[in-house]
């Protein structure tokens, strides 16, 4: 059976780490065409060698998403390059630590550049590749785009958004053929949280190096499997896929009980120890 990838054109941000860079060695693997970016062009160089040199037609590009004239300009080099895009996994994305009161807006809007209007861009910019293709837009939302989350503010806000502009954008390309997805991965072990900024340190913590550690923990998921979920959604049209049994668990608790799902969460968080006097 032809896999529902090969020789298919994916172009995926944040190919550089984590769930970007599973879903470059599986798509590299199943004979896809590649347009890989990354704004951390080291970690890019690291995906291209443990890609190693297949016949398979690929391009390696720093790309920051926060940059419009950047994408613009890319999506036209993509098409002129490797032909038009039958995929586009957006990836890209960054975490902060901090209470909202805390947060300065600078912050706020650099999540927001990056988390929500990174995919707004690349969508934009890669959408008539789509409809020519009848193609899928695969967007990376998260866990975080279904509940909200103390100190985590600007993050769940641009997951949130994610989700809801996934959500509608379906709805409307629907006719035209395009499929889009929104993935909410729960607890994938990437450096999400090692390269996480901290605002302030969240109420519970000892210090930032505590938060991150902690958030760290919960990270469990193999990116590998993480990306085997994600392409086997992909390659359905599914509008939404929940990666891990720690999404499916709190999105289930999240739907049974919408205003007290907050209070169950933190009930089931474990407690900060008592200081030694």
């Amino acid at each position: 059976m032809i896999d529902p990838f090969q020789d298919k054109l994916c172009v995926i941000t944040g190919a550089g780490s984590g769930i970007g860079r599973a879903l470059a060695l599986d798509l590299a693997g199943r004979g896809a065409a590649l347009a890989l970016s990354d704004i951390n062009e080291q970690g890019l160089e690291e995906t291209k060698a443990l890609i190693g040199a297949p016949s398979n037609r690929m391009r390696f590009d720093r790309l920051d998403v926060a940059d419009g004239d950047a994408i613009a300009a890319y999506a036209e080099t993509v098409r002129t390059s490797l032909g038009p895009a039958d995929y586009v996994f957006n990836v890209a994305g960054l975490s902060r630590m901090g209470d909202f009161e805390a947060t300065p807006l600078s912050s706020f809007e650099k999540v927001m550049d990056v988390n929500f209007w990174g995919v707004v861009r690349m969508s934009k910019a890669f959408l008539p590749q789509l409809i020519e293709t009848k193609g899928s837009l695969i967007n990376i939302s998260s866990l975080f785009g279904l509940i909200g989350v103390a100190g985590q503010t600007h993050y769940c806000a641009s997951k949130f958004a994610v989700r809801g502009f996934s959500e509608s954008i379906g709805q409307e390309l629907e006719a035209k053929g395009v499929r889009v997805t929104s993935v909410h991965p729960g607890g994938v072990n990437t450096n999400i949280a090692k390269t996480a900024e901290v605002d302030a340190v969240p109420a519970g913590f000892s210090s930032a190096d505590d938060a991150k550690k902690k958030f760290g923990k919960a990270l469990r998921m193999d990116p590998a499997k993480a990306a085997t979920i994600i392409l086997n959604a992909a390659a359905k049209g599914k509008r939404r896929v929940l990666v891990g049994g720690d999404a499916k668990l709190i999105s289930f608790v999240q739907r049974l009980f919408p205003r007290r799902y907050t209070a169950l969460l933190a009930y089931a968080q474990p407690k900060p120890k008592a200081s030694q006097s």
